[in-house]
């Protein structure tokens, strides 16, 4: 009917993909984002993951651990699987690919980058450190992935401002990659990295603190919106 049966401000939209068996990330995938930490472009991606609780709504709080000084913010681009696959090949991979939501993969530094070993792991999913949404837009409605305006906001002010079309390595190749290593199964989540921007690497570094609200965007996938608390 085209009419909302249920208003849209009376609603808590969750996140679309809530309880996944895998959440896997990509880390330096953007050109931009190696210039800007004056890191060599991978060879190979760089993969790890984050623990799916780490997913949040895409309007839902993001709750700033006592534990870390050093919060961040990464826009993504997310790839979520629609059909089971293992040594998939590049060619066929978008099979594999139900549709494209956004994602902010937020981190906090001192844990990723100094302390735990320098594994990522815990740095990178505390609870609600992966707000996921506003919803999936299907393949077919996406006509060219890798060439979709990416965006961040803090408090209003732009951060990160990108395209798709610099990724290092794209969503085919990056399925055909990890289905080297692991089966793919729907509703698996692939974050696909972030571009250039992030609070870390600015001179000074600039940290989310308590208040702050974080707008993640990308063109085609609509719009997340987060506050820190």
């Amino acid at each position: 009917s085209g009419r909302h049966r249920v208003p849209r401000a009376t609603a808590q939209l969750l996140a679309p993909v809530g309880d996944p068996e895998k959440v896997i990330c990509v880390g330096l995938n953007y050109h931009d984002h190696c210039q800007e930490q004056g890191a060599k472009v991978p060879k190979e991606p760089l993969i790890f993951s984050k623990f799916p609780s780490a997913i949040t709504g895409p309007f839902d709080d993001i709750l700033h651990p006592q534990d870390t000084s050093e919060l961040d913010w990464e826009v993504e681009l997310a790839a979520v699987i629609g059909k089971r696959g293992r040594h998939i090949e590049e060619a066929a991979a978008l099979e594999h690919v139900l549709g494209f939501t956004v994602a902010n993969d937020v981190s906090a530094r001192d844990w990723q980058m100094r302390r735990n070993g320098r594994q990522w792991l815990l740095g990178k999913t505390f609870d609600t450190f992966c707000p996921l949404g506003p919803a999936i837009v299907t393949r077919e409605a996406v006509a060219d992935v890798h060439n979709l305006w990416i965006r961040c906001s803090v408090n209003g002010q732009r951060m990160q401002d990108s395209s798709t079309r610099h990724l290092i390595f794209g969503v085919p190749a990056l399925i055909a990659w990890v289905s080297r290593f692991v089966t793919l199964v729907p509703g698996d989540i692939l974050l696909t990295g972030t571009p250039a921007g992030v609070g870390v690497f600015r001179k000074p570094p600039v940290f989310l603190k308590r208040g702050d609200e974080v707008q993640c965007e990308i063109e085609k996938l609509g719009t997340i919106c987060n506050r820190v608390v």
